[in-house]
């Protein structure tokens, strides 16, 4: 019985790669695009352009693979990338505005609970209509796991301003969703 590691070690790969191998290149670029595709799509509203901002952040993912230092998950380190370079592209677009706005500590649980049968794809979709600084906060927060103070230092935002995103984000997805539910369910 062959035991197969679950764990990859990049190691010699990212070291072959950052020697200027074109086939260590190509097989991490075959390893993570997938992965970072789905990244840059969830800031992106179409596959062409998410495509477009990942295989930006891959040519700095090869320019700059000699300042990883293994101290994290090379996935990770890539994941970071992706994110950043999605916010610049949104950045170039002007899509990113925030309005400075009173936020209300309490009604963050809005929508903490969504009781829904909608597909992984429509919620992308659903996503998709929100406006950019909800949508990118939204992600931010809720799928990629940062903290306001993080969103709001890549955001060059308050805190507050995050908080007010993702309170807005949170109650017009819920709408959203539950217009969705209503289509589904033929009561509407």
């Amino acid at each position: 019985m062959k035991v197969v590691s679950l764990h990859k070690n990049y190691k010699s790969l990212i070291s072959r790669a950052n020697n200027g191998n074109q086939k260590a290149q190509h097989q991490l670029f075959e390893l993570f695009a997938p992965k970072m595709l789905s990244v840059c799509r969830q800031y992106m509203k179409n596959n062409v352009l998410a495509e477009e901002v990942m295989l930006t952040g891959f040519l700095k993912v090869f320019t700059n693979l000699n300042s990883f230092k293994a101290e994290g998950s090379f996935e990770g380190w890539i994941r970071r990338i992706m994110v950043n370079e999605s916010i610049s592209q949104l950045r170039k677009e002007k899509k990113l505005i925030f309005k400075e706005e009173e936020y209300f500590e309490n009604s963050l649980n809005l929508v903490a609970y969504i009781d829904t049968e909608i597909e992984v794809s429509e919620i992308q979709k659903l996503i998709d209509q929100l406006p950019h600084g909800y949508k990118t906060v939204f992600v931010l927060y809720a799928v990629e796991g940062y903290k306001h103070s993080e969103i709001s230092e890549m955001l060059e935002i308050s805190e507050s301003t995050s908080k007010t995103q993702l309170f807005k984000a949170r109650k017009k997805l819920q709408t959203l969703i539950n217009k969705e539910n209503k289509i589904s369910y033929g009561t509407h």
